[in-house]
């Protein structure tokens, strides 16, 4: 991903999570949009669904467009609006059955993406049983929770007690093969891809416009979290010192090192950065950086020593990609990010 961002967007992604009172008033139709001067993803979904923070819908419903320059478009591109989502019922499952043949695992704790308290247990959970019901000659499966994520891949998934599991995020396998996931793990193609933003103190003066602007900077990341965004072959930020990592104990740990100036920015993704500032009643104190510092994506993954791996993936892979071509797999992301949004505007 190769984002561009103008100056002229500065303060946007502030506006984003400041607006957290704006309500619903425009209608949607589902309609192709012709952008026009002056227009932001923020601007069109103000005028979309009367909120500026639900510009997430319309990112996920333009992700191929949007990808190279998520914040800002240009006059003459025609976006997809999806409908405000009206329903927060799940989808049915009817291959979904328990102690079927194929067993899945994941955990709790990781909303919007995965929770059994979460409308249909989550967005990935969503996007994972329609794409299994779309793989050729789909089969009956299984969907087991353990919230202690540190067990997933080693023993149940390493020791085969399940097929697959989801959802993880993947190194850059190519620069790191020995690492631990890549090392030992097939990864499907990507679900969805979650933006990774620097948050800051507001009036800090702290700018991401390159990467030469994290130099010497204290970045926080909670610990457990994966390092390898920081560490790829173009930055090497951890490897040759080029910043400190402090690695607080949690989300909220960090963001109060950020208050206490012992750090210059938190490094989380969008959503997880969105409710702990809400959670923790910092809007207006602590804002986003436009700019994200990375993009990941969220995958299923299948033991290496699995002797029906490559099979299985290619499979759900097959579904995968029929799911993206239909309207059901934008209809789920955006049910997902409207309850995500409307959760943290009435929390």
């Amino acid at each position: 991903m190769r984002p561009i961002w103008r100056k002229a967007a500065a303060g946007l992604v502030a506006a984003l999570f400041a607006s957290l009172g704006a309500q619903a008033s425009a209608q949607c139709a589902n309609d192709a949009y012709l952008v026009k001067a002056g227009d932001t993803v923020f601007s069109i979904a103000e005028g979309a669904y009367g909120d500026p923070e639900k510009w997430t819908l319309i990112y996920y419903a333009n992700e191929a467009k949007l990808q190279a320059s998520v914040f800002q478009v240009a006059p003459g591109d025609v976006l997809k609006i999806p409908c405000e989502p009206g329903s927060q019922q799940a989808d049915a499952t009817p291959l979904r059955v328990d102690n079927a043949e194929l067993k899945l695992l994941t955990g709790s704790n990781y909303a919007p993406f995965t929770d059994r308290e979460w409308p249909g247990q989550g967005m990935v959970t969503e996007l994972v049983n329609a794409a299994m019901e779309a793989t050729p000659a789909p089969v009956t499966y299984s969907i087991d929770w353990e919230d202690d994520w540190s067990k997933h891949l080693f023993p149940k998934l390493d020791a085969k007690e399940f097929d697959m599991g989801f959802p993880w995020l993947k190194p850059d396998c190519d620069q790191t093969p020995d690492d631990e996931r890549c090392a030992n793990f097939h990864f499907s193609d990507p679900l969805v891809e979650i933006l990774i933003l620097l948050f800051v103190r507001e009036g800090s003066g702290f700018t991401y416009e390159s990467d030469a602007d994290i130099l010497g900077k204290r970045l926080c990341r909670p610990k457990g979290y994966f390092t390898h965004d920081l560490d790829r072959p173009d930055r090497q930020w951890l490897s040759q010192g080029k910043i400190t990592l402090v690695q607080a104990d949690d989300p909220e740990a960090c963001f109060r090192e950020l208050q206490a100036g012992n750090v210059d920015a938190v490094t989380l993704n969008v959503f997880l950065g969105a409710e702990t500032i809400n959670t923790m009643g910092l809007r207006g104190q602590i804002v986003p950086l436009e700019k994200p510092l990375s993009v990941e994506g969220l995958h299923v993954i299948i033991s290496k020593k699995h002797w029906r791996g490559t099979t299985f993936l290619y499979r759900f892979n097959a579904g995968l990609a029929a799911l993206k071509e239909s309207d059901r797999y934008s209809e789920i992301v955006s049910k997902h990010l409207g309850v995500f949004w409307d959760q943290i505007r009435t929390n």
